[in-house]
This record gives structure tokens, sequence and C-alpha cells, in this order.
């Protein structure tokens, strides 16, 4: 049994993570933009955001292509290879990732919890899709 590529771990993943911006920008920054600076509203927040917010949600879609990625690699000697293997490494990675870093705003009503359920929602068409390119690119040395 090999290793894992850190190499090719890197390029699906950071593929992956221009998947994952890609969505982000076009269900957050177009889509939802209206719902997002109304709810920053209400906190009495800036409804914009700022270069260092769009810098750290661009980091933030690479790091999780990263961790899928690697979660599918890690997977594959137990799961093998494939397209299902991929999908459960996306919903690890969207369970740990998504839905549970959505539980203490909802909970401490912060943003709307339907504006939170949108975004699981989208989060895990992004992730299994994600997934499923930086899977595809990804091979055992």
């Amino acid at each position: 049994m090999s290793g894992i590529s850190v190499a090719r771990v890197i390029t699906g993943g950071l593929v992956a993570g221009l998947v994952i911006n890609v969505i982000e920008f076009l269900v957050n920054g177009l889509w939802l933009a209206k719902d997002w600076e109304d709810a920053m509203r209400a906190l009495g927040k800036p409804a914009g955001q700022g270069s260092t917010q769009i810098v750290m949600f661009l980091v933030w879609g690479f790091v999780m292509g990263l961790l899928a990625v690697w979660t599918y690699a890690a997977m594959r000697p137990r799961f093998g290879p494939g397209s299902k293997t991929a999908t459960i490494a996306a919903v690890a990675v969207w369970l740990s990732g998504y839905v549970l870093s959505m539980v203490p705003p909802v909970v401490m009503e912060l943003f709307p919890a339907s504006l939170m359920l949108t975004g699981v929602g989208v989060g895990l068409v992004e992730i299994v899709l994600a997934t499923q390119v930086g899977a595809y690119l990804y091979r055992e040395p």
C-alpha cells in the first residue's frame, strides 16, 4: 500500500477549492447578496464585505477543497477509488465543515434560519461536486 500523494492532494484540493469559491460567489455574492446585507444590517454590521472578508472566504473555500480531497485520499484504501468514496468524503466534510458550523449562529438567532439552511443545502451540492472533481484529479503514487 502506498502513501497519500501530497502533490496530488494539493492539486485536486485547489481545483476543488476553486469550484467551491465559484459556487459561493454565485450563491452568496449574487443570488443571496441582498439577504446577507439585510442580515448584517440587522446585526448592526456593515452590509458590504471588505477585502479582508473576501480574502478569508476565498481561503476558507480552498481549505475546504483541500480537506475534502485529503479526506478522499485517506478513505481510498478502505472504500476504494471512485465516485462513491468521493461522495462519502464530501458528506463527512459537509457535516463537520458546513452543518456543524451553522448550528451556533442559528441557535443564537444571529442569522435567519432560512438563510442558513439555504447555505447548508447549497453547501452539500457544492462540496459533493468539488470533491468529485478533486477526486477525479487525485491518483495514488
